[in-house]
């Protein structure tokens, strides 16, 4: 649960425009659909109406009960869905809010919080199979078992390949080894764009991690992996997400 003092909350109140129980230009519809659509998370389930019904009052609730990394990262989200709105992209003092709240944010990860579990992205609409692998990632990561959450990581890894080589046309067996993919992966790469030497090092030995001992080495490979998808999310944002 995140704790966070008053002038915290209004700092994320400016930030969305909840003053007067608003939550940015979203309707009630629209609210829900976007917490359902990127996080897979029931904005208005009960849990989250004990401060009462308006978006802003189950925004609060929400931040007050989950975890501080899953309250980053829809902060971060809601905070790229802000830009992409004239009104507020273009208000005045848009950068002290900006500052203020990704202090807070930084602040918030700064805590003792699990491993980041924002590379994790359901990147096929209307998959249920990848719903329900992501969720149980989120669930097991926010339980603090990640050596549970490293074979549903190493599924979800040959799913992400097998699309980011099905993108580019190139056949994927169902049966490849998910080092073979990734191998596939890395020369179509290389085809596509000069990659510098470090960047095909990161590549190439990302996944030489899945061997693991105990609880600690099975966070480190869980980090690890997540933050290679990152890595990979930055080198082509336009087809890890499509």
């Amino acid at each position: 649960m995140v704790a966070l003092k008053k002038p915290e909350f209004r700092t994320i109140a400016d930030a969305f425009n909840m003053h007067g129980g608003y939550v940015l230009k979203f309707s009630n519809g629209t609210f829900a659909e976007f917490f359902e659509d990127e996080f897979g998370i029931e904005i208005y389930d009960t849990k989250y109406a004990y401060n009462g019904g308006s978006k802003a009052k189950h925004l609060n609730a929400f931040v007050e009960t989950e975890d501080e990394h899953t309250v980053c990262r829809v902060l971060r989200r809601l905070w790229d869905h802000s830009e992409e709105i004239p009104a507020y992209r273009e208000a005045d003092g848009r950068e002290a809010i900006k500052a203020r709240l990704f202090a807070l944010i930084s602040k918030m990860e700064g805590g003792d919080a699990g491993p980041r579990t924002d590379a994790i992205e359901r990147f096929k609409a209307r998959d249920p199979t990848l719903e329900e692998l992501v969720a149980s990632i989120e669930r097991d990561i926010a339980a603090n078992r990640p050596s549970a959450a490293l074979d549903r990581l190493h599924t979800y890894c040959m799913k992400k390949f097998e699309h980011l080589l099905d993108e580019r046309g190139i056949p994927c067996d169902r049966s490849e080894a998910l080092r073979s993919r990734v191998g596939k992966y890395t020369k179509a790469l290389t085809q596509e764009r000069e990659l510098r030497d470090m960047t095909l090092q990161i590549v190439k030995n990302a996944f030489g991690v899945f061997d693991l001992l105990d609880q600690a080495e099975a966070r480190f490979i869980f980090e690890s992996v997540s933050a290679f998808l990152r890595f990979i999310k930055t080198i082509e944002a336009s087809r890890f997400g499509a």
